[in-house]
């Protein structure tokens, strides 16, 4: 079955709570049995949150747990990832109550782009999502040639 995909202009509410897409509601039923447990937290590398359903958050942890615990790398990502994860649960109307210190963090406030990532969602704030398409910001060509490389 298809993962989450699409892109999707949303605001959040006075209370910090996002409806999510139904496109991305949709695929939440068909591909995870209906279940309303998520889990968000902060992207490792990214001004952004990440939205898991149970099943990609627990094989998320599971993999971390196979990591060398000692590294640099991942004490980082278990402290930056791991330790911001917040348990939520989808509501009645499709939403999403997101926890102010995510939302502090990634400065999702206003108006936010929600982007489909196969196993994932990610929420921006709509400014930050829009600098990373800036011409000035990109180098097409070297984005080219790396994608052909894995043979995208």
């Amino acid at each position: 079955m298809p993962g989450f995909s699409g892109k999707f202009h949303h605001q959040v509410d006075s209370k910090g709570r996002l409806m999510l897409p139904s496109e991305l509601r949709t695929v939440l039923q068909t591909n995870y049995n209906n279940n309303n447990t998520l889990y968000i937290t902060l992207s490792a590398t990214d001004k952004c949150l990440h939205i898991y359903p149970l099943e990609e958050w627990q094989r998320l942890q599971d993999k971390v747990r196979s990591l060398p615990p000692s590294k640099k790398s991942v004490k980082y990502y278990m402290r930056r990832v791991i330790a911001s994860a917040h348990e939520c649960e989808l509501d009645k109307q499709g939403r999403i109550l997101i926890p102010v210190d995510l939302r502090e963090d990634a400065s999702i406030n206003g108006e936010t782009v929600v982007v489909g990532q196969i196993d994932k969602i990610e929420v921006w704030n709509r400014a930050e999502w829009d600098k990373l398409f800036d011409p000035e910001n990109i180098d097409i060509s070297a984005y080219e040639a790396e994608l052909a490389e894995m043979g995208l």
